[in-house]
């Protein structure tokens, strides 16, 4: 196999769950070929580099091998190589985030029904006071 489109590919090396989500990721310009946008029927080759976002994360992957079919995630995880930069910034981002949370307050509960007139009554004089 020389060329497949490369919302073919996407589904295949399951990065995506369907070519249609696939197709609005390319559309919406979440993946670069080469550090260009590209269209959905672009069709590519062995050799190129992919940069695909999904949620937070950023990837930069080399495609190694073609395929048109979906198969199971191992064989799935062969079709493409992951560059070390690409791992270290997510991991480095994944940890900022993480340590962004550590100063966020999670409440195991609800307020009850005093601890809302609490906060109501906070609320309006942090309003009322110049």
């Amino acid at each position: 196999m020389e060329k497949v489109r490369i919302d073919k590919w996407l589904w295949a090396a399951r990065f995506f769950k369907t070519r249609s989500i696939a197709k609005q990721a390319i559309e919406g310009g979440k993946i670069t070929a080469d550090g260009q946008r590209i269209k959905p029927s672009r069709e590519i080759t062995t050799g190129v580099s992919l940069t695909i976002r999904q949620g937070w994360d950023d990837k930069t992957v080399e495609v190694l091998v073609l395929s048109d079919q979906r198969r199971g995630a191992p064989e799935a995880q062969k079709l493409y190589r992951e560059t070390e930069q690409s791992i270290a910034l997510r991991e480095q981002r994944a940890a900022e985030r993480k340590a962004g949370l550590g100063s966020f307050i999670v409440s195991e509960h609800r307020p009850n029904k005093k601890q809302r007139r609490q906060i109501h009554r906070f609320k309006r004089d942090m309003d009322e006071t110049p």
